[in-house]
């Protein structure tokens, strides 16, 4: 006896979705364990890396309605992958950029990136400031934001860096919830203070204080 997992076209096409996003995220468990282990050179790790995130992005935010936890899909497939999860979910980046020294990265190239990462701050809070509070408003920006701190590197900014963290923090907290889910007054104004302190010591380690 045949069984049907769908009724329609549409159905079909979520379960197809479904099995695409199962892939990619077990592909990227797997390169993360191949690059931790040397088994893949790092550019050939970050260019497939960066590609595994960016089909991430765009087939995870087409199923937020169906899939508004990709940690719960997980859990309800039975996927152990921690290192997959942190890098699509929290660094959003490829380990090779995460910890990148820039001390040879020309002023140029410098400057972009540290005004990539202040316009990034200053969404974030006024987006907050505007009551823009539900997670798939919140958690994309501070993607963005981590991102952009990630791309830094070293050369810029120390490795401990607490702005950094607290970012990965919110984004994990944040990927715990649904799409439509909204932060408490307490949480937004909690949030909104990580970034403000976030923000002032990410200038004051800039040389020269951010002047």
């Amino acid at each position: 006896m045949e069984v049907k997992l769908w009724n329609d076209k549409r159905e079909r096409e979520m379960y197809d979705s479904f099995a695409d996003l199962y892939a990619i995220i077990k592909t990227t468990e797997k390169l993360e364990k191949a690059y931790v282990r040397d088994l893949v050179p790092s550019s050939d790790y970050e260019s497939e890396c960066l590609k595994l995130i960016a089909q991430f992005k765009t087939l995870s935010s087409s199923l937020r309605d169906a899939v508004p936890s990709i940690e719960r899909f997980a859990e309800a497939y039975r996927m152990d992958c921690p290192a997959a999860l942190n890098r699509l979910l929290i660094s959003c980046v490829p380990a090779t950029v995460e910890h990148r020294s820039f001390s040879s990265a020309s002023t140029a190239a410098s400057a972009s990136a540290v005004a990539e990462c202040v316009q990034h701050f200053i969404t974030a809070m006024d987006s907050l400031k505007l009551n823009m509070v539900a997670v798939d408003q919140v958690h994309p920006l501070l993607v963005d934001l981590s991102s952009s701190l990630a791309k830094l590197g070293t050369g810029i900014l120390p490795s401990d860096f607490e702005g950094k963290a607290k970012m990965r923090e919110w984004i994990a907290r944040l990927a715990k919830m649904g799409a439509a889910d909204e932060l408490t007054e307490q949480q937004a104004r909690q949030l909104l203070f990580d970034l403000e302190s976030s923000y002032s010591a990410f200038m004051a380690a800039l040389p020269n204080g951010g002047s």
